[in-house]
């Protein structure tokens, strides 16, 4: 469910069943010559939609763009890429999240498809909506439960997955549940090359131009081995862990 088309008996009935809200969080970023600069979002999104439709109870929040790109990859100067600082995403972060926990939400997450690698110790776009999460759960129990919250009875199951309010908002990663490997072997990470324009040319192939593959661009040149099937193929293993993110194993 699209929240934007949601009717709020949809949102009370979301509210009281604990469904999964998603909030697709994306940058605006160069990505060679040859993909557009939301190739970022575009996977994201992808993997979050294909979960949809085995799960159409989810939620789906608009997506938020404006991350924290970075200038590692390119120049931003006629080359596409939109950074915001870290620091300034957490306090619109902390708004987004606090807005979404007044409406009643407890089953939030965020997926990201930037910036993945050595994501156990984070990258600025999701340490910014890390903290904002935190800060603002932290919050929001000093004012709805009072201060001394967590030496009440009433969380003394607080360390069971029951009864932490910490699970209230959570940040993945799209490839978050290796377990046999696959992402990481069959499957590897790289930018604008043969894996990012794989799956570009599955979602949308419209947007891409292998005509403009440069060999000058050390990160691109697999770009040309790319093939809608095998980025369809890592597509399926992303909406397989962004559906045990929401769900658990099965």
């Amino acid at each position: 469910m699209q929240y934007l088309n949601m009717l709020p008996y949809q949102i009370r009935e979301a509210i009281d069943k604990n469904y999964p809200v998603v909030l697709p969080l994306g940058v605006i970023e160069y990505h060679a010559e040859h993909l557009p600069v939301g190739t970022d979002y575009f996977t994201c999104m992808e993997a979050i939609s294909r979960v949809e439709k085995r799960h159409p109870e989810i939620v789906i929040l608009p997506p938020f763009y404006y991350g924290a790109a970075s200038h590692a990859v390119a120049a931003p100067e006629r080359n596409g890429t939109v950074h915001v600082d870290s620091e300034k995403l957490i306090p619109i972060a902390q708004e987004i999240f606090r807005g979404l926990l007044r409406v009643g939400f407890r089953n939030i997450h965020g997926f990201i498809a930037h910036q993945t690698e050595e994501f156990h110790q984070g990258m600025p776009t999701d340490l910014a909506f890390r903290f904002a999460a935190r800060k603002v759960i932290f919050d929001f129990l000093d004012k709805e439960a009072g201060e001394g919250w967590w030496g009440t009875e009433k969380f003394s199951n607080y360390y069971s997955a029951a009864n932490n309010p910490f699970n209230w908002i959570q940040i993945h990663t799209c490839r978050d549940h290796d377990d046999d490997g696959k992402h990481n072997g069959l499957y590897p990470g790289d930018h604008a090359g043969k894996l990012e324009t794989s799956q570009m040319l599955n979602i949308a192939p419209d947007l891409v131009e292998l005509d403009r593959v440069d060999d000058s661009i050390w990160f691109a040149r697999a770009a040309k081995d790319a093939t809608a099937q095998y980025g369809s193929e890592e597509l399926e293993l992303a909406a397989d862990d962004v559906e045990i993110s929401l769900f658990g194993k099965k």
